[in-house]
């Protein structure tokens, strides 16, 4: 009998595995207790196929282990370690009660519990990244490369420190995130790649192996590389810590880039600002209280679940830590690691779900420019000043943005007024006066820069 979701604790499991099944059923596939277990079994058989092969065994019993494999449930498993108060131990009774006595002493041989944990977790992580993570960060990444090409051109006020800057486009502002994405998506796969297992039994020295093979690191490549796995380059009882530690960084890392890009698509959604908008559905209710109010919560959502799983990174950093060939101090912490892919995962999910729906308003944008069009050009004014051999340009537009505060007149009439200035204006280029005539044309590279990135990440992902 099923348990009810709205009885399990974590808010993944009831929550959001309610308002998305189908991702959730596919990332269990990796990450849930039941797939920890089948994965632990298929390294199990991975070393009875290498025994037969190397003549410790008869093919006939590495099928029969094999076939034991594929059929020990995870809740026998559970029932077993009741009696064992070990998790390993009760994995292989299970495999031994359904194998005959010539098959028995081959399940586990020479390796100790880890061994299968840890190329069971190296694993399960490579495989859930390479058939769930990655594709679902390039669909994002390739959300936003279109979002970035279609928006390029589309005007809008640069910000910094909250406060209005020098113009940009939409799409460059994306372009940002195309690029961050981009390179977290490296990371993500390169670490992953990297992630390794250890066939090298109690301490890593090979002790029980050594007893019956001349070249036991190369036994260990041998069960690893049908697994698809390399070994670590050490390993005591437990494969260095760091390659883990590398690859649950890179998700961290790309949840970030997410979080950021959350925040200023919600931060865009601002009354005052309003330069986009999330489509809202005709059934869908920002408010109890407010009918009128379209809260910007999907993206307040993302970065709800960036605060909750970020901090966890420091407890894999604490779990590098292990006395001298290993403690149990991160058995328990240890289990916790999936959730963190899986938070990432959900929320690369919703985003680029919510992300398919946003509505750029471009009258917006502008009539935002239009309010600070005109102190635009004190950019390009002190440098042109500066290029023509003004002594201190800097200083001399700095005073005129004053006074166009109190006068209420723009920089351009207040420039042509100015007796030491105007001789400056008259050395001007037609090209550069145009610039500080028309503010909207100071974009610099802006829809170039935008068109570079996406073609480099464009063919550095093969999206």
């Amino acid at each position: 009998m099923e348990r009810d979701i709205f009885l399990n604790l974590s808010p993944l499991d009831h929550r959001y595995y309610a308002s998305n099944e189908p991702l959730f059923n596919q990332l269990a596939e990796y990450f849930s207790e039941n797939a920890y277990i089948r994965y632990e079994l298929k390294v199990e058989a991975a070393l009875v196929r290498v025994l037969a092969k190397r003549g410790l065994c008869s093919q006939a019993i590495a099928a029969e282990v094999s076939q034991a494999c594929n059929e020990v449930e995870p809740e026998e498993v559970y029932l077993e370690e009741e009696k064992t108060k070990h998790n390993i131990r009760a994995l292989v009774n299970c495999i031994q009660h359904r194998v005959s006595e010539a098959a028995r002493p081959y399940v586990h041989f020479t390796t100790t519990s880890v061994d299968i944990m840890d190329s069971a977790t190296a694993l399960r992580f490579k495989e859930a990244t390479e058939k769930v993570v990655l594709p679902k960060m390039l669909e994002l990444e390739a959300l936003l490369i279109a979002i970035a090409r279609r928006e390029k051109g589309t005007l809008q006020v640069g910000r910094t420190h909250g406060q209005h800057a020098v113009p940009i486009t939409f799409g460059f502002a994306m372009a940002e995130y195309v690029s961050r994405l981009g390179s977290r998506i490296e990371c993500v796969k390169q670490t992953a790649d990297n992630l390794r297992g250890k066939i090298s039994g109690a301490v890593g020295a090979y002790n029980a192996s050594s007893l019956f093979f001349d070249d036991p690191m190369e036994f260990e490549t041998e069960v690893l590389w049908e697994l698809g796995l390399q070994p670590a380059i050490y390993s005591n009882q437990i494969v260095e810590p760091e390659y883990l530690t590398d690859y649950i960084h890179a998700i961290l890392s790309a949840f970030g880039v997410l979080a950021n890009l959350a925040d200023d698509i919600r931060n865009l959604q601002r009354t005052e600002i309003g330069e986009v908008g999330e489509v809202f559905e005709a059934t869908q209710v920002g408010s109890s209280t407010m009918p009128h109010k379209r809260n910007p919560w999907n993206f307040e959502h993302v970065k709800s679940m960036w605060k909750e799983f970020m901090p966890r990174m420091v407890t894999l950093y604490a779990d590098q830590i292990s006395e001298h060939q290993r403690d149990l101090t991160n058995s328990a912490s240890g289990r916790f690691v999936p959730e963190i892919v899986v938070g990432f995962v959900a929320a690369v999910d919703r985003l680029t779900r919510v992300m398919k729906k946003l509505v750029v308003d471009e009258s917006r944008m502008k009539r935002n420019f239009e309010m600070t069009k005109e102190m635009v050009i004190a950019e390009p004014l002190y440098i042109l000043l500066a290029s023509l051999g003004h002594p201190d340009a800097h200083e001399a537009v700095r005073k005129l943005t004053l006074k166009s505060q109190q006068t209420g007149k723009t920089l351009r009439e207040l420039l042509v007024t100015q007796e030491e200035l105007f001789p400056y204006w008259e050395r001007l280029t037609p090209k550069q006066r145009g610039v500080l005539e028309h503010p909207e044309q100071y974009r610099g590279w802006a829809e170039r820069k935008t068109e570079y990135l996406c073609d480099l990440w464009e063919k550095r992902l093969m999206i």
